[in-house]
């Protein structure tokens, strides 16, 4: 037998290669799997790598084989990675053109695999306190002394992921008596016709996408269909898009999967999040998650959901990989042999696209559960109302009259208004002077908290200053422009005075508590206007709510997207399918400044869905945008502003001389801040045909790139993003 064995690695880096290492029998006794996780060091740092291939033959006479290193040992402790796991990095990385190594950095970050390796030091703990417990069982006379010490075994068990701490999956399904799953869930007649479709869907091996209005009940769906799948021994994964709708939605799902729910989401503690990523190992399981849910360890998953599939927030931009976890929950389902359902009231393009040529099956769910009827839509011009005296503040006085009106009778009210912060931007009354943030391209947003303290933060890379009210240039006055969340709900409060108010934002919802006791509350009946950003208008059911408004719309388009308009509809769309959900119908509201937009004409029903969406398919055809190509964007960014416009000029030329009959090359642009932390942006925009030489585009485009950044001794500059957001 040889000395020495070797293998190849998968490091945490942005490597392009995976390095070989070597382990003798006197090291390491017995042979390494595919998935096992070793220690070794690699640019003078230690690192715990995944092994990707094991009994590498060395060449008689190769040069080299002297020089690899060997491993420092195994990961004690750590559990094998699956190949299931490995081959979604792969395919992800191959995808969204990043490394590997990049992938499995996300999925096993730093703290995480020390969590586990806290966890496996006490488990070991743990097992020997079991072992002796063992022994003073065997040996105990007295009944009540062995009792005592089965107690205290049971209780060590129950602390750790020990044999015998949990019960086999077959005794686990029996225990849990799962025939009443599906009992506790009744579908209507028409959610039962949406159900049997996708199951004809999922029988084609499909991914099916439940297009359903506002208040249909897909959520009664998604739970049917995960029922049987846990009936028959398969776990569910159900993504949705925020932290905050998995807060409300996690209460609903337990009721029916009370010890088969776990919750995976940035908002946990790192030690929760471990103990996920345990249970799911051990036990049958339904994973409620927002995207980084997809590089937990699944096993034998038969059920992938993707709630608000059209949400931009499935969407990672920063860093690699920068995934989609819509697209990535459909490789993963794959990898898996599972079934995935994607559902909205306001499907994606991509995802109506992929339903008209095949890719998807299309199950439409038109009629609401309560059978009530879509809300009555009012359009605002606030300028024509600014000329007549119609406006108090950011209210005009016919909302306000609505307003009055709707809390008169007992209803409550959501107020959408798209930028936190008591004002997005300060001006100087005396030499015009915007304060920007020292670091970033942005204006800061003035913040007050509830002592009365302000402060100036800005949005893009966390910055705080404290507000002054003076201007940092002259001395003159700063004059707040325009309404956040924050003085919506001050100007609320004046104008409803008797009302009961809060406010849902991301600075609101930074404490899990509070933002469950609002949601709660709201629900409850305890408050009666509620001011948020989109947050209100996400999958939220109130009951009670039966006017909606937005306060200042226009934000919402004056973006530099393509996607623009129809995130825009698809916001407001599921905004007013949260008013009226009962049998009552509901009222929204759209304060703007431009009326005749095609966006509020399709809302207020002067256009249809179909024309609208056949009119935004066209243009994007017409200009080479997806459904109907492959966008790609390559962010350059320097601290250096003249070598970030030189550089990215020379890669958008390089690229069109390389690459010209094979995509599109637009810019470089300087994006709409420009600046963020201290590092210049610019973007070049490629667009690729979807055809069958795709696959290789993008690979001669990384290596273009690639050779790019070598040449011009660039590297760490330039990052590719793939459907960027």
């Amino acid at each position: 037998m040889r000395e020495s064995r070797y293998i190849q690695v998968l490091l945490p880096l942005r490597l392009k290669w995976e390095p070989f290492y070597s382990y003798s029998e006197e090291q390491l006794p017995g042979s390494l799997a595919v998935g096992d996780r070793v220690r070794v060091e690699f640019g003078g740092k230690e690192y715990v790598a995944v092994v990707t291939v094991v009994d590498v033959e060395e060449e008689a006479g190769t040069v080299g084989y002297d020089r690899i290193k060997p491993i420092i040992g195994l990961a004690e402790g750590l559990d094998a990675i699956s190949k299931e796991e490995i081959n979604l990095w792969r395919m992800v990385a191959e995808y969204y053109l990043c490394t590997p190594g990049e992938v499995y950095k996300a999925a096993y970050p730093a703290g995480k695999v020390e969590e586990e390796e806290v966890k496996a030091r006490i488990n070991d703990r743990l097992q020997e306190r079991i072992a002796k417990l063992d022994e003073k069982i065997a040996k105990a006379r007295r009944e009540d002394t062995r009792a005592r010490y089965l107690a205290l075994r049971d209780e060590l068990l129950r602390q750790g992921h020990c044999p015998g701490a949990v019960l086999s999956r077959s005794e686990a399904r029996m225990d849990a008596a799962t025939d009443r799953w599906p009992a506790a869930i009744e579908l209507s007649d028409s959610q039962s016709e949406a159900y049997s479709k996708i199951k004809e869907v999922f029988h084609d091996r499909k991914p099916a996408l439940l297009r359903g209005v506002t208040g249909s009940g897909k959520t009664e769906i998604y739970l049917k269909l995960a029922a049987e799948t846990l009936e028959s021994g398969k776990n569910v994964l159900f993504m949705v898009p925020e932290i905050a709708l998995s807060r409300q939605l996690e209460d609903r799902i337990r009721s029916h999967f009370p010890d088969e729910l776990v919750v995976f989401h940035s908002g946990e503690t790192l030690s929760k999040r471990a103990e996920a990523a345990s249970f799911i190992k051990t036990k049958p399981y339904l994973v409620l998650g927002t995207r980084s849910s997809i590089f937990l360890p699944h096993k034998e998953l038969g059920l992938v959901i993707v709630d608000e599939e059209n949400d931009p927030s499935y969407k990672q931009d920063n860093p690699a990989p920068r995934y989609n976890g819509r697209e990535a929950a459909i490789m993963l389902a794959g990898l898996n042999g599972a079934f995935t359902i994607l559902g909205s009231a306001t499907p994606s393009l991509e995802s109506l696209y992929n339903c008209s040529v095949g890719r998807f099956g299309l199950i439409e769910l038109n009629t609401r559960y309560f059978q009530a009827e879509d809300s009555d839509v009012e359009i605002i011009d606030t300028i024509a109302e600014r000329k007549k005296n119609g406006m108090v503040g950011s209210f005009s006085r016919k909302l306000i009259d609505k307003i009055k009106n709707c809390l008169d009778k007992g209803g409550q009210v959501a107020l959408l208004r798209e930028r936190r912060s008591y004002s997005p931007i300060l001006q100087c009354e005396e030499c015009g002077t915007i304060p920007k943030c020292d670091r970033c391209d942005a204006a800061l947003s003035l913040h007050i908290k509830e002592n009365g303290e302000s402060k100036l933060v800005c949005h893009y890379c966390g910055r705080v200053k404290r507000y002054l009210g003076t201007c940092p240039k002259c001395g003159g006055s700063l004059k707040p422009l325009g309404a956040g969340t924050q003085k919506i709900e001050e100007e609320a409060a004046e104008l409803f005075p008797d009302a009961r108010i809060a406010r849902l934002d991301s600075d609101s919802a930074r404490s899990r508590k509070h933002e469950s006791e609002i949601i709660r509350e709201f629900s409850a009946g305890d408050i009666d206007i509620l001011v948020g950003t989109r947050m209100v208008a996400k999958g939220f059911d109130f009951s009670g709510l039966s006017l909606v408004a937005v306060i200042q719309s226009d934000s919402l388009l004056g973006q530099q997207d393509y996607r623009a308009d129809e995130r825009a509809l698809s916001l407001l769309e599921q905004f007013r399918g949260r008013c009226g959900r009962r049998a009552e119908r509901g009222m929204f509201v759209i304060q703007t400044s431009q009326p005749d937009h095609p966006v509020y004409q399709t809302i207020s029903g002067n256009l249809n869905d179909s024309e609208s969406m056949t009119k935004l398919l066209s243009e994007r055809k017409l200009f080479g945008y997806p459904p109907y190509s492959r966008v790609i964007n390559a962010v350059i960014r320097d601290r250096n502003a003249s070598r970030v416009e030189l550089m990215s000029r020379s890669l958008a030329e390089t690229l069109s001389r390389s690459l010209g009959n094979n995509l599109k090359v637009i810019g470089p642009y300087s994006p709409a801040v420009d600046k963020v932390g201290g590092e210049n942006i610019r973007i070049i925009r490629l667009l690729l045909p979807k055809n069958k030489l795709l696959k290789s585009n993008k690979a001669t485009l990384e290596e273009e790139i690639s050779v790019f950044e070598s040449g011009r001794k660039y590297s760490g500059h330039i990052a590719l993003d793939v459907d960027p957001v």
